[in-house]
């Protein structure tokens, strides 16, 4: 498993512990699922952008082909 290092602030980095400590669950956890629902969430913005261009253009890429 890779592994990255980041500067937070003294500040962010209490949030972060004081937002992991209200649900119970370690800091590397909270982080963690945090990465994953963004970079999932992501890939999902990315897919309805495109399905959206590829319905509204329809007729255009008919007429193109």
């Amino acid at each position: 498993m890779a592994s990255i290092t980041i500067d937070l602030s003294d500040s962010q980095l209490q949030k972060l512990q004081e937002l992991a400590g209200v649900h119970g669950i370690a800091l590397e956890v909270l982080l963690k699922a945090s990465l994953e629902d963004w970079t999932n969430s992501q890939k999902s913005d990315f897919l309805d952008s495109a399905d959206y261009v590829l319905k509204k253009n329809t007729e255009l890429y008919r007429r193109l082909a």
